[in-house]
């Protein structure tokens, strides 16, 4: 056979190659992408969720296999270093239905890229949100697991913050002490935590519960200095011209601390003031006076007196605690003499009843010295320890059955009371007042009288006992 003979049957049979690797092509294509089509609602080979090998499943299929894997998931809680409770995650409101998640996986990749992935060694790793949870659900368990862990605290030594601790000589810190008790907050925060995250266990030893205050705390310092501040104040009273001091016991009993400042407590700084008024309030108490023939007597109170203003005192005395300085003071009061000198001091009038005798004492030294008739047995002449409020010449002194004009008057108390001269009195002295006596002032000699008028000040204590 010539060439020329050949030639056709080799065209021919090219062309019988050329078809048939065309069907093969097609054939393979067609196969491709019906494969392809597997892979749009299935996952591509090598395909890994969260480890779980999900090659050729389907979503629903995926879902299975997950939900079998997380619903057997246990979350385990352990005390030093032992398995203390165990808690199926699903019995925390787990949500082990992925099924959304899945099908959005799938739908995002490219099912025509299977063929690359089934080459390729490489594997397709997916991660899979596993921490969704029903909160209220979780939220409960949590609940309970905390008062369980508080139930643990029980044996445990507790852990104590750094305080002020108040002594003999005023206030010290206290340090810290480090226990071994569990901080419940922070343990069931880190539970709740650890179980969104995805792990499966939790020590609870790692919340031990620290000092929320220690020694070092410049606010805890900043206290104590202000404590002790105002504690070792030397607070003095001026009553009676005796200094009285406030026992630094007591002040350091009423100091507290309240929203970052030093307060007092008022119900025990009123109750002091309380004290000292039932103790040194004129009005109320006895006066302890040296007289010139009774020896030493107690008085009754009588014009001259004065009474601690309770209230306004505690407010003025807690001002000047608070200043954390030393101080003086004089208690507020009402009446008529000054709290901080003696009632009675080296200048005033004795009026003796017991020996009808009246002296008139100027700075320590007698002035006048005279008899006087007192009050009648029934308009007897009160005792106590009254003041001269006021000079008057000339006055009418009157009464329901009489009518007496004096040259000179000083009244001592509020119902008429006083000293004048009596020129109707034949004699001063003894036993006249039983029989002449007056209607309860001081009758005294007109001569004495005008002496002790023209000397006397207003305001000049008078002690009748």
């Amino acid at each position: 056979m010539s060439r020329l003979d050949k030639r056709p049957k080799m065209k021919k049979t090219a062309r019988f190659l050329l078809i048939g690797l065309a069907v093969i092509l097609i054939v393979a294509i067609g196969g491709y992408a019906y494969r392809s089509m597997h892979y749009s609602n299935h996952f591509l080979p090598d395909t890994f969720i969260n480890g779980t090998k999900v090659s050729d499943l389907s979503a629903n299929q995926a879902n299975e296999v997950l939900h079998e894997r997380y619903d057997a998931q246990e979350f385990t809680i352990e005390q030093d270093g032992k398995e203390w409770k165990t808690l199926k995650k699903a019995d925390l409101g787990l949500d082990t239905d992925f099924s959304d998640e899945l099908e959005s996986m799938i739908n995002q990749q490219n099912n025509w890229r299977w063929g690359l992935a089934f080459l390729s060694s490489a594997k397709q790793n997916l991660s899979l949100n596993t921490a969704a949870f029903d909160e209220q659900t979780l939220s409960q368990q949590t609940e309970e697991l905390d008062e369980e862990i508080a139930s643990l605290n029980e044996d445990r030594t507790k852990t104590e913050d750094a305080k002020i601790d108040k002594g003999e000589d005023g206030f010290t810190i206290e340090p810290e002490k480090q226990g071994d008790e569990l901080d419940t907050d922070q343990a069931t925060e880190a539970f709740k935590a650890n179980v969104l995250d995805g792990q499966n266990e939790l020590e609870l030893t790692r919340y031990t519960k620290k000092p929320a205050t220690t020694s070092e705390d410049e606010e805890l310092k900043k206290e104590l200095d202000q404590l002790n501040d105002i504690a070792q104040t030397k607070g003095t009273y001026k009553i009676n011209g005796e200094d009285v001091e406030i026992p630094t016991e007591k002040i350091m009993d009423w100091v507290v601390y309240e929203n970052d400042e030093v307060t007092l407590d008022q119900d025990k700084v009123h109750d002091y003031v309380e004290e000292l008024g039932e103790k040194y309030n004129t009005s109320e108490n006895e006066t302890n006076f040296e007289s010139t023939e009774q020896d030493e007597v107690d008085v009754d109170p009588g014009t001259l007196s004065w009474t601690i203003v309770t209230d306004q005192e505690v407010e003025d005395l807690s001002k000047d605690l608070l200043k954390g300085e030393d101080f003086e003071r004089t208690p507020i009061v009402e009446g008529s003499a000054d709290p901080s000198e003696p009632l009675v001091d080296d200048t005033y009038v004795e009026v003796d009843l017991k020996n009808q005798h009246m002296w008139y004492y100027k700075d320590g030294e007698v002035s006048l010295d005279t008899d006087i008739v007192s009050g009648k047995p029934k308009t007897k002449t009160p005792t106590g320890v009254f003041y001269v409020w006021n000079k008057e010449r000339d006055a009418t002194l009157t009464g329901e059955d009489y009518e007496s004009p004096v040259d000179f008057w000083l009244p001592i108390d509020w119902t008429g009371v006083g000293i004048h001269d009596a020129d109707w009195q034949p004699t001063f002295g003894g036993d006249r007042w039983k029989e002449g006596g007056s209607h309860g002032c001081i009758n005294t000699p007109p001569g004495e009288m005008e002496k002790l008028f023209d000397d006397i000040e207003v305001g000049t204590p008078v002690v009748v006992i």
